[in-house]
């Protein structure tokens, strides 16, 4: 629904509209710009109204609920504003506590939405997938990179062959995907904006009968076009910085749900670990246990020579 459509149903419906909703049509005239990045609660402070009034409204328009009219509100402004300008929207009268508030709140958000949008199915498939592959290829770059970085550390607690595609070259991407085969799986993570090179990666991997995983945010996500399922996750963000909060709580629970399926093999590799960690002093004190003594005594005597007058 575009800023026409939208303002059109409005304006159609103003006369049948409750004093409550009235208010919320003028709180939208009045400034539309701040208006379409505040929560529910937020608007119907604003707007002198309940939340349940403000959902009630999005809902009589013909949305679903809240967020699809926030999100319809947001595409019309995000048309018109930079990301720069839209914080300065959002915080620019904010105080430091209330910028934590509002930005803890909105990650908050983020992960009831995407409890919502996920489907159930596409994860257990996802689990799946991932359990009768031969080996697991994972994808995520520019911000996303710390996501591919964190899904691939923990894999490497469960399988063995499981490799991370990191680099800024798309040739380079296409080496190390070079023998990706039927029986092995690729994970690509991308949101807004989408990255052509995790793109071009899932689409090889595609043409080469991989089993494709997308994390993404929503089904017209490109990454959608080439995945075998999809798992999506709401990221967006008001500001420079992509919300991540959501993507690393689906990451965290396919890690989950995959050990609990792979419960032995977890607990015999952990073991192991727990005891080269202990042979060679990875944890505990190590860092005490590379400085010797006479160290440490030349460091007390140099301290205490610096401070004489």
């Amino acid at each position: 629904m575009d800023h026409i459509d939208l303002f059109g149903k409005i304006n159609e419906s103003f006369k049948r509209m409750s004093k409550g909703q009235k208010s919320i049509v003028r709180l939208l005239n009045d400034d539309l710009n701040s208006v379409a990045f505040m929560t529910a609660s937020q608007m119907g402070k604003a707007a002198g109204v309940s939340e349940s009034t403000v959902v009630r409204f999005a809902m009589s328009l013909g949305f679903d609920g809240y967020p699809e009219f926030q999100e319809a509100l947001q595409v019309i402004v995000k048309g018109k504003l930079t990301s720069v300008s839209r914080m300065s929207v959002k915080y620019g009268k904010s105080s430091q506590s209330e910028i934590i508030t509002s930005v803890f709140q909105s990650d908050i958000e983020k992960i009831n939405d995407s409890l919502e949008i996920l489907d159930p199915q596409a994860f257990e498939t996802a689990v799946n997938m991932l359990l009768s592959s031969d080996r697991i290829f994972v994808i995520g770059l520019r911000s996303c990179a710390p996501l591919a970085n964190f899904l691939v550390f923990y894999l490497n607690l469960i399988f063995e062959n499981v490799r991370l595609i990191q680099t800024t070259s798309s040739s380079e991407i296409f080496e190390q995907l070079l023998r990706v085969g039927k029986k092995d799986c690729v994970i690509g993570i991308s949101f807004p904006r989408y990255s052509m090179r995790t793109l071009k990666a899932m689409e090889y991997a595609n043409e080469r009968n991989a089993k494709l995983i997308a994390i993404t945010d929503n089904d017209n996500s490109p990454l959608t076009m080439y995945a075998s399922c999809s798992l999506l996750v709401r990221s967006d963000q008001v500001s420079i910085v992509d919300s991540l909060v959501a993507p690393l709580s689906l990451i965290n629970a396919l890690i989950v749900a995959i050990c609990m399926k792979r419960q032995e093999v977890v607990l015999r590799n952990l073991n192991e670990l727990e005891g080269v960690w202990a042979d060679y002093q990875v944890y505990g004190n190590d860092e005490i246990n590379l400085v010797n003594e006479d160290m440490i005594k030349n460091y007390h005597e140099l301290h205490t020579e610096f401070k004489k007058p």
